[in-house]
């Protein structure tokens, strides 16, 4: 995949973690859209190296949309431990 289409991936992999995830981050919406690039690629580079799955060329593949959301949600949960949960 190119890396724009690793940035679109990203950006609803963030979407989803978010869906999934919901309330206040201390980066907004940004912050979200950041985490969720981040994750995408984070998730894809664990599948590789981990699971010995490696990211496939096709855009609408399950397995690395869901590395993509994996690693979204990943980072969320620690960017919400690291920075504060502003839920209460």
């Amino acid at each position: 995949m190119s890396v724009i289409a690793w940035l679109i991936l990203g950006l609803l992999a963030g979407g989803i973690a978010k869906l999934i995830l919901p309330g206040r981050d201390p980066g907004g919406c940004i912050g979200t859209t950041v985490i969720g690039i981040a994750g995408a690629f984070l998730g894809g580079w664990l599948s590789a190296q981990f699971l010995d799955r490696p990211v496939q060329k096709d855009f609408f593949d399950a397995a690395t949309w869901g590395s993509a959301v994996v690693g979204a949600l990943v980072l969320l949960i620690g960017y919400r431990l690291l920075f504060g949960n502003s839920r209460r």
